[in-house]
């Protein structure tokens, strides 16, 4: 079994104030809360969650859930991940720790969670790899991720932004990352995904193309 402890500490305080407030605004006023919904819709069993920030999913998993385990390796959002974990309607475990060194045995999980985290890891391979090593035989990865634009010009901005600024301001967020690519090279099988922009309407940001959907091992 891997041990959390065993990975080097993450912390960002500016940043996870910051997402802290603004996260919770695009919950509510930005339709952030209904993809949260459409991803963990009909999951049941034992799930595990990596980068569980301050747990805007936790409200979100449906009855048929016995257990969220969350990692949150950042101490401040940890916090708040654990209020939220109190107010849940299934029982959450918040844990210290990061997605390269998940707690629990092999195929301990039923499904795995990913929402607005790959772009942030050290290693998304190593991350993917833990993911599979974790879930069991046919578990399923249900992944919300912002990542590379389809567009070459906003493809470019973003890898300069991501050897530049980007990564320093946005607690090592990185936005030419393709999660889709990613999750198939780790052995995943994609079940269905959709791919959009977030905001729909308005400038195409850095971090606008985004995708959901669900893989499995």
């Amino acid at each position: 079994m891997a041990h959390p402890g065993s990975t080097p500490r993450v912390h960002h305080p500016v940043f996870a104030r910051f997402y802290a407030r603004f996260s919770v605004s695009a919950d509510t006023r930005g339709g952030l809360g209904a993809l949260r919904t459409e991803l963990l819709a009909g999951l049941s069993g034992r799930v595990v969650e990596i980068g569980a920030g301050n747990g805007l999913n936790f409200a979100h998993y449906p009855a048929g859930v016995t257990e969220v385990v969350a990692v949150e390796p950042e101490d401040h959002l940890r916090r708040l991940a654990e209020e939220a974990a109190r107010r849940a309607t299934v029982p959450v475990t918040v844990l210290p720790g990061t997605a390269e060194a998940l707690p629990g045995r092999d195929g301990a999980f039923d499904a795995a969670v990913a929402s607005l985290v790959l772009c942030t890891v050290r290693s998304v391979p190593e991350v993917l790899a833990e993911l599979r090593r974790v879930l069991r035989p046919g578990g399923e990865l249900r992944f919300f991720e912002h990542g590379a634009a389809d567009t070459p010009g906003l493809a470019r901005v973003q890898r300069g932004l991501d050897r530049t600024v980007w990564p320093l301001l946005f607690g090592g967020c990185h936005t030419s990352r393709s999660p889709v690519a990613a999750i198939e090279a780790a052995g995943f099988e994609l079940v269905s995904y959709r791919s959009f922009d977030v905001p729909e309407q308005g400038p195409r940001l850095p971090s606008s193309p985004c995708v959901l959907g669900a893989a499995r091992r």
